[in-house]
């Protein structure tokens, strides 16, 4: 739910930050001349011999790449820059949580604010809530209908069941629509068929952390099937501190999620797919970090939610398919708590005339109610919310010839959202969108790629075109020059742009009895001086020029892939500010001007991975809203919304395999310029996996050291122990 926004200030590079930045031009000078030497090699008579695929005794495919244009691509000819993270490795660096992966991805950067709740951006640019990023899962719309946000913590998706991540670096809306404003993310599951049997693993570490997952299935010629069971567990942060004083931190979850998931081949042409599933859990928040309008209960999260899921799949030959998909999601949350105000300050808020600071908000300063407090208003407050989304797609992909491919499609999507808080009752929001990308390769050296899609939403009754167009010069076989033009827009959110948020107090405690359910709108409550609640947003746009470059390398006996990407990105009329019951700033009041660079590369022996990312984010900002500000609150919309970006990330990973069926990682992950301290942790995993006839079983222990001592974001987000430990065992069948 909306609570205040963290202010992040960028104070520069540290020394460590440096340090990065300056080893990045050594590592890459030293990877690239290895290459120049080991790529190539003489004959017995001397003459130069490049080294080929063949050469090196290792596969020449170069990766696909499934979600960019909605097209199957090779890298070579993407439109764009696509990370892909396997779940293999995924599960090799002992990742615990799904928000964590994207530490592997260059540009990404990932925290946790107001209590716990975790987030991640691409560049940044984010609220509380976690705008501007597509998130599915096997096709089908993830993100909150009416918050455009992700719910990390109760995403039916365990990390066991995940085959792949591809993650498209840019605005990907001309495939994906409005909300792909900077990219799109895709989690896709495994198929069922590749997970028949029955297969339990358990994991139990530090902070109170468990994980238990089970599932069962089978396959036959016709139908596969799979049902899975996971339980995630988390105590959160160990404390908080409240004017100089350390308190406990009620901040964990505890979540259950089911999954259906199968496959039915109905003939030769015709297959159908079904996804079903329940998450059911709590989403833990503490009275002092998190409780307002003088809460004292923690105003704990009730989770109840659930998807339904079919797709038909329809071959008609070998150059033409199409699939028609019908998704349907519910979100139900439960937030009640109990408050006490004393009744001075409640008078106050029942008559703003006796407020001694009229410019502010009357809830501001809401003191604890003692124990002698004289007729203090007690009664029971919600923010229960209920939101749902019924999505209809057609995709239609048809293969004219091997150098000429057209997917195309429509779609409808309907989100409704249900709170007598926030929205006063009902309300609905419609969106109906027409996409294609064509791919054209006129010579072998050069494919094109022109695309767009054009959506019309009822949340600002109008009608957008977000296109792309992409040149990629392939200089070899696994060598691609790209050049990438994209625009993309954003509409504001159904809670930014059309709020109707009020409380009505529930079992009212004399002397307050007659305000039973009596509606307190928090237009009323907010600060008055700076309020822009009730404004009409417009939409945010973005234009982005892309120059990247892949390129994979066989060496003797290891294949070396890297990805360079440059970008120029102008960000305009970006939505900035503060939404909760105090303060409601939020106004298309910021443009952001961003440059930079990312690194992605990896280096596969047999047996031994390695993988390393980096990204350099020059971002500038500038108040573009109405002068009257000062410059302290224009200073402070630009921050903001760049409390997630970071000057300097990246990581590195390795993964080794060992005698005795052993299995070895460790990884570094690291990110600077958050607001008050950089990111540095480093994992180390030692697995055995033994295969029997029969059964396979694997034991493994994880430690995650966090080399920086201070909290990132929040003051309140201390980890007491910086070496975390995490033991796991599982079997399969």
């Amino acid at each position: 739910m909306p609570v205040t926004n963290y202010l992040v200030k960028n104070p520069g590079l540290s020394g460590c930050s440096r340090v990065h930045f300056r080893l990045i031009p050594v590592v890459v000078a030293g990877v690239f001349a290895t290459i120049t030497t080991a790529q190539a090699g003489n004959d017995s008579a001397g003459t130069y011999v490049p080294a080929t695929p063949e050469a090196s005794g290792m596969g020449s495919d170069i990766p696909e790449v499934l979600t960019t244009t909605r097209l199957r691509q090779p890298k070579s000819r993407v439109p764009g820059t696509t990370t892909i993270i396997t779940g293999e490795m995924i599960r090799d660096l002992g990742i615990m949580n799904l928000v964590e992966v994207f530490r592997l991805v260059p540009g990404m950067t990932v925290n946790a604010v107001g209590s716990n709740q975790p987030v991640t951006s691409y560049h940044g640019t984010v609220h509380y809530e976690q705008r501007r990023l597509q998130v599915q899962v096997d096709g089908r719309t993830s993100y909150r209908a009416s918050l455009s946000d992700m719910d990390w913590n109760t995403m039916p998706v365990p990390l066991d069941l995940i085959e792949r991540i591809e993650i498209s670096r840019g605005p990907n809306s001309a495939a994906y629509g409005i909300n792909a404003f900077l990219g799109t993310i895709n989690i896709i599951t495994r198929a069922p068929e590749d997970t028949a049997g029955i297969e339990l693993r358990a994991i139990s570490g530090s902070r109170g952390y468990r994980r238990a997952f089970g599932s069962v299935g089978d396959t036959s010629e016709d139908h596969s099937w799979r049902l899975a069971y996971e339980k995630r567990k988390s105590d959160g942060f160990d404390e908080q501190v409240d004017d100089g004083i350390t308190y406990p931190f009620r901040n964990g979850f505890d979540m259950n999620t089911f999954n259906y998931d199968s496959t039915l081949r109905i003939s030769n042409n015709y297959d159908l797919d079904l996804r079903a599933g329940v998450v059911d859990g709590i989403d833990e928040e503490d009275a002092r970090k998190n409780g307002k309008l003088g809460a004292d209960d923690n105003p704990d999260i009730l989770v109840d939610d659930y998807y339904l899921q079919t797709r038909l799949n329809v071959t008609t030959s070998e150059r033409h398919f199409y699939h028609v998909q019908v998704s349907f999601q519910n979100y139900d949350r439960r937030q009640r708590w109990t408050i006490c105000i004393p009744g001075d300050q409640f008078e106050q808020i029942i008559n703003p005339d006796l407020n001694p600071d009229p410019g502010d908000s009357v809830v501001e300063e809401l003191r604890d109610c003692g124990p002698d407090e004289t007729d203090p208003f007690r009664a029971n407050l919600n923010e229960d919310i209920e939101e749902s989304r019924l999505e209809l797609e057609l995709q239609d992909t048809l293969l004219f010839t091997p150098d000429l491919k057209l997917v195309s499609g429509l779609g409808y999507r309907k989100d409704t959202y249900r709170s007598e808080t926030f929205f006063n009752g009902r309300g609905n929001n419609y969106q109906s969108r027409v996409f294609g990308n064509l791919e054209y390769t006129p010579r072998e050296w050069l494919t094109l790629n022109a695309g767009g899609n054009w959506e019309r939403t009822t949340t600002t009754d109008e009608g957008y075109f977000s296109p792309r167009v992409a040149a990629n010069f392939i200089l070899s076989n696994n060598h691609t020059l790209r050049f990438v033009y994209s625009e993309a827009v954003r509409t504001p959110d159904a809670f930014e742009q059309n709020p109707d948020w009020s409380y009505r107090p529930r079992e009212v405690q004399a002397p307050y009895e007659a305000l039973e359910g009596q509606r307190f709108p928090v237009e009323e409550l907010v600060a008055p001086a700076t309020s822009t609640f009730g404004k009409t947003l417009e939409e945010e746009r973005i234009i982005s020029r892309e120059i990247s470059y892949f390129g994979q390398y066989y060496l003797s006996s290891s294949i070396f892939s890297l990805e360079l990407r440059y970008f120029n990105d102008q960000l305009r009329d970006m939505i900035s500010g503060i939404i909760n019951e105090e303060e409601w700033t939020i106004d298309n009041n910021v443009a952001l001007d961003q440059e930079g660079f990312e690194v992605e590369a990896s280096l596969d022996f047999p047996g031994t991975r390695l993988r390393l990312s980096y990204a350099y984010l020059d971002q500038d900002g500038r108040f573009t809203g109405e002068n009257d500000r000062d410059a302290g609150d224009r200073q402070y919309a630009i921050d903001l919304l760049g409390r997630l970006s970071v000057r300097h990330s990246g990581s590195f990973a390795w993964i080794q395999d060992l005698p005795f069926d052993l299995t070895s990682s460790a990884a570094f992950y690291f990110a600077d310029e958050f607001r008050r301290s950089q990111f540095e942790r480093a994992d180390f995993r030692l697995a055995r996996q033994v295969f029997k006839t029969g059964y396979s079983y694997e034991v493994a222990l994880t430690m995650q050291h966090y080399l920086s001592r201070e909290p990132t974001l929040s003051p309140d987000n201390i980890i007491r122990d910086h070496n975390q430990f995490f033991v796991e065992a599982g079997v399969r069948f």
